[in-house]
């Protein structure tokens, strides 16, 4: 018997080889798109000036406190060590009077929030300043509420009876937040 006349030459089949290679192409080139998105915003959290002495509900600032507002203005201003994208304010005198230096420096008009919103706004300050710095001013139990949003609840308690330390809380889109306790 002859061999036929035309005989066929088997070739490999590439095609698994190929869809793999394709399939961990794309792996990567998402791994690369995530990872370049990746921000950490700075939240700079500092409590408001001490109350000048007083009984009156909603005490002004005493001149200690006003020297702190000037040195966070200084820090934070124009010419200072960084620049803020953005300042929260709470509702009370003290607080608003503590931020009134840097808002002058800067030209900037605060967010203001509520001590019972303080939870709901760090949330909102995450999405609407992502990768950027912003700084918060309020009382302990409001930067308590903000410590534990963005840092989590096992977070060192801010304590009344220091105003003069701030709290700096790094927040990376990907992994845990860190904090970092100063003296202003």
């Amino acid at each position: 018997m002859e061999a036929p006349g035309i005989t066929r030459h088997r070739r490999p089949f590439y095609a698994p080889l190929w869809v793999t290679l394709l399939a961990v192409l794309v792996a990567g080139g998402l791994a690369f798109a995530v990872h370049r998105s990746a921000t950490t915003t700075v939240v700079v959290l500092v409590p408001s000036g001490e109350p000048a002495p007083g009984t009156i509900e909603d005490p002004p600032i005493s001149a200690e406190g006003e020297q702190r507002a000037q040195r966070l203005a200084r820090m934070f201003g124009e010419g200072g060590i960084g620049r803020v994208d953005g300042v929260y304010v709470s509702g009370e005198r003290r607080a608003q009077q503590t931020a009134a230096p840097l808002l002058d420096l800067l030209h900037l008009t605060p967010v203001a929030y509520g001590p019972k919103d303080a939870a709901a706004t760090a949330a909102q300050l995450l999405r609407a300043h992502a990768g950027g710095a912003v700084l918060v001013i309020g009382d302990g139990a409001a930067l308590q509420q903000f410590l534990a949003e963005l840092a989590g609840p096992q977070t060192r308690a801010v304590a009344r009876d220091e105003p003069d330390f701030l709290y700096i809380v790094s927040v990376p889109t990907f992994g845990r937040a860190h904090v970092l306790r100063l003296k202003l």
